[in-house]
């Protein structure tokens, strides 16, 4: 069996696919059909499967996961290795994860955010949030995909998927972020987002 999977940022709407900017991965890679295939299972109730092999979930995975490799970021920081961290997202209000943020802050990890709606972390505070910076994008069409990146040491990690970093999306949904592995789509990824993030912009 080869299956052939998308995961996207948006929804399958003619409507707002015409005014949303939003990004999406098809794949015939077998580690995706092989976790979308579980986590289908688990929709069904034919399995209780919480990890897997490339995808986060929520609600189960996707608040945890994030947390850890944030702190992954701060303990490159710590011993001297490339550390970074960008987020690109509509929301951001859930706690944990702010906090996490906060304490890549403060180990020196640069944090670049890009939100189009509500923001609940505050930037540039003395001692808390001095290397967080956040900014927002009004364009043609509704800033609306979810893209995160990690430096990793100097082996940059990137996700995207349907999750926002929001109560409802984290721990009342079934939301999906997917791990990019893909060369020219990490390429395109990041052409999107530096030009976006850029000083001065």
């Amino acid at each position: 069996i080869r299956r052939y999977c998308h995961i996207g940022t948006g929804n399958y709407n003619p409507k707002t696919a015409r005014i949303y900017e939003d990004v999406g991965i098809l794949t015939a890679d077998p580690r995706v059909g092989a976790d979308l295939t579980d986590l289908f299972n688990t929709l069904t109730g034919y399995s209780r499967q919480t990890n897997y092999r490339q995808l986060m979930v929520a609600p189960h995975g996707i608040r945890n996961g994030l947390i850890e490799k944030i702190r992954r970021e701060v303990r490159h920081a710590g011993e001297g290795r490339p550390a970074g961290i960008r987020i690109k997202a509509n929301s951001i209000v859930d706690e944990k994860i702010i906090d996490a943020l906060y304490e890549a802050s403060r180990a020196g990890v640069p944090v670049e955010l890009l939100v189009r709606g509500i923001c609940a972390l505050r930037p540039g505070v003395p001692g808390l949030s001095e290397n967080i910076r956040v900014r927002s994008i009004v364009g043609r069409f509704l800033e609306h995909s979810r893209v995160i990146s990690f430096a990793n040491g100097g082996e940059a990690e990137w996700w995207l998927g349907s999750a926002d970093l929001m109560h409802r999306n984290l721990d009342r949904r079934v939301e999906v972020l997917l791990r990019v592995c893909d060369e020219r789509a990490r390429a395109q990824l990041d052409a999107t987002l530096t030009p976006a993030m850029a000083p001065g912009v």
